[in-house]
């Protein structure tokens, strides 16, 4: 379970899809991709943004995800009580939306869902532990066009891909990749809405939907070609509109090796939530495990050196240490390194940096 601390520190973190919060570019790209499909379908648009907090019902049973799930598990979910945590998609939106449109039905919404949602990932210029994603869900008692139009208005013109995906939530599920710099990149994960979801809100037989869930992060970072997602959150005035972006900092990394001792089962997921909570994304630009090694396989001095047990792992991991906006020095990066070491070391011998601790 989270802790009180750690709850206010979540929630404290700005929406960057909330214009209530001020204006920002992935603001553009949500309006872009309503309107486009607004226009194309003329139907009504129900905004639908909904606390942090829920429930862990919308959050995963009314969904369709089995009790089972591996994501249900706390590595990969924020519990904030024994019924709620904070939201881990932007689907947890969904369930109350259809259940308002129950309440006050309409012929033909399109539904959207924005919002900051709540991961444990690794820690690279990619990914970040509160990432934002949309859902945009066409509900109607109508005819529906075919999921490819809701594709078209995502990609335009993009060279793109589909690929079959499982999702508890839609039927004929498809995940949508399209071409950057010569790679193939995920973009959006689709399928028609799943009648049992629909059921589960109190809409019937006569209901039908198109459902797709996507990452505003990375469609902003595609389409204004920025190269780190650190930038997003920087205050750079570039990020109020949606041209491409021209690199302003030009500060240099750091980059600091640490051999930790880690549990068996510990994941980089494991790892960059730790590092999040010690030190935030400011000035950590990646962590990346060099090379992994059973303790039971080290000779008895590498053990000593560690204080790491038999049934535990080691770790070389690599630490990049970088700010946006100022270079930092070797003793500010030693700091760093050390409350990194700090967070994520688990032996009882340690090896510092900055000076032992007291």
């Amino acid at each position: 379970m989270l802790s009180p601390e750690q709850l206010d520190r979540d929630l404290a973190i700005r929406d960057l899809t909330d214009p209530a919060t001020g204006p920002h570019a992935i603001q553009l790209i949500v309006d872009d991709l309503v309107g486009a499909l607004a226009r194309r379908w003329g139907c009504e648009v129900r905004w639908c943004r909904g606390d942090r907090v829920v429930s862990i019902a919308d959050n995963y049973d009314n969904l369709g995800y089995d009790p089972a799930a591996v994501t249900r598990d706390a590595r990969y979910t924020r519990y904030v009580d024994a019924n709620r945590v904070l939201r881990s998609h932007s689907s947890a939106m969904i369930p109350p939306a259809l259940r308002a449109l129950a309440a006050d039905p309409a012929d033909d919404v399109l539904l959207v869902c924005p919002g900051i949602v709540y991961r444990r990932d690794s820690i690279d210029r990619l990914h970040t532990g509160t990432p934002h994603q949309l859902d945009l869900w066409r509900i109607s008692r109508k005819p529906l066009a075919p999921l490819k139009d809701m594709i078209e208005a995502l990609v335009g013109d993009a060279e793109h891909r589909v690929d079959p995906r499982t999702h508890p939530y839609t039927v004929d599920g498809l995940q949508v990749d399209i071409v950057h710099n010569g790679e193939w990149v995920e973009v959006a994960e689709c399928g028609l809405a799943h009648p049992a979801v629909l059921a589960r809100a109190g809409l019937g037989t006569s209901w039908r939907g198109l459902a797709m869930g996507l990452g505003l992060d990375r469609m902003l970072m595609l389409r204004k070609g920025i190269p780190d997602i650190r930038i997003l959150r920087s205050g750079d005035p570039q990020m109020l509109d949606l041209l491409p972006y021209r690199p302003t900092s030009t500060m240099p990394s750091i980059t600091r090796d640490i051999s930790v001792a880690v549990d068996s089962d510990d994941l980089a997921e494991d790892l960059g939530d730790r590092v999040r909570d010690a030190v935030g994304d400011d000035c950590v630009e990646s962590v990346e495990i060099v090379q992994e090694t059973p303790c039971a396989e080290l000779p008895p001095r590498a053990l000593e050196r560690l204080g790491a047990r038999a049934d535990q792992k080691n770790l070389l991991v690599r630490i990049v240490l970088r700010r946006l906006d100022r270079t930092l020095s070797d003793t500010e990066a030693n700091v760093l390194r050390d409350r990194v070491y700090a967070a994520v070391h688990r032996g009882t011998a340690h090896q510092w940096a900055a000076g032992p601790r007291s």
